[in-house]
C-alpha cells in the first residue's frame, strides 16, 4: 500500500530548511519522488532562474555548484522562465529516487536571477516498508553521509 505526502514551503533566496523526519517509525524509510520549485513573486513581468537541492549531508549543497559525485545528494531542480521571449521555459528535476530517507534532510534554493526572491518548493515522498537488517543499513549509510 503506497503512501505519498508532500513537504512544502516558501524560502528566501539562498536559504535553507530541514526536512523534518524525526516522525521515523522503526521499519519505515522513505523515499523522494518529487522535487518541485515555482516562482513566489513577480510571475509574468520578470526573468526567473531557481535552483535548489535536498541533501542527507551534513551541510547544505549550494544548489548553483551540484556535484553529483556527492553521495548526499537526493535531488536537484532548476527552473528557468523569460518574460520578454515567447513560450520559453525550462523546468527539470533530477531526483534518486532509490535513496532511502531515515533521518532529516537539508533543502537549498537560490534564485540564481540575481533578484533575490523567494523560491516556493514542494516534495513529495513515498512511505517505504523497511526489514529490521534493511533498516539497519540505511540508517547506517544515511549516518556515514551526514556524518562527513
Amino acid at each position: 500500500m503506497k503512501k505519498d505526502f508532500v513537504m512544502r514551503g516558501k524560502t528566501a533566496s539562498d536559504g535553507t530548511e530541514v526536512l523534518n523526519f524525526s516522525g521515523f517509525k522503526p521499519g519505515m524509510a522513505y523515499k523522494m519522488t518529487e522535487f518541485q520549485l515555482y516562482a513566489s513573486t513577480s510571475i509574468g513581468s520578470t526573468n526567473n532562474e531557481f535552483v535548489g537541492t535536498v541533501t542527507a549531508g551534513k551541510t547544505a549543497v549550494a544548489p548553483t555548484n551540484p556535484n553529483f559525485n556527492n553521495e548526499g545528494l537526493i535531488a536537484t531542480a532548476f527552473v528557468s522562465m523569460h518574460s520578454s521571449q515567447a513560450n520559453t521555459g525550462y523546468n527539470d528535476a533530477v531526483i534518486n529516487d532509490t535513496y532511502i530517507i531515515t533521518q532529516n534532510l537539508i533543502l537549498m534554493v537560490q534564485d540564481a536571477s540575481g533578484e533575490g526572491n523567494p523560491v516556493n518548493w514542494q516534495c513529495r515522498f513515498e512511505s517505504v516498508k523497511m526489514t529490521g537488517a534493511e533498516e539497519a543499513v540505511a540508517n547506517y549509510k544515511q549516518f556515514t553521509i551526514s556524518d562527513e
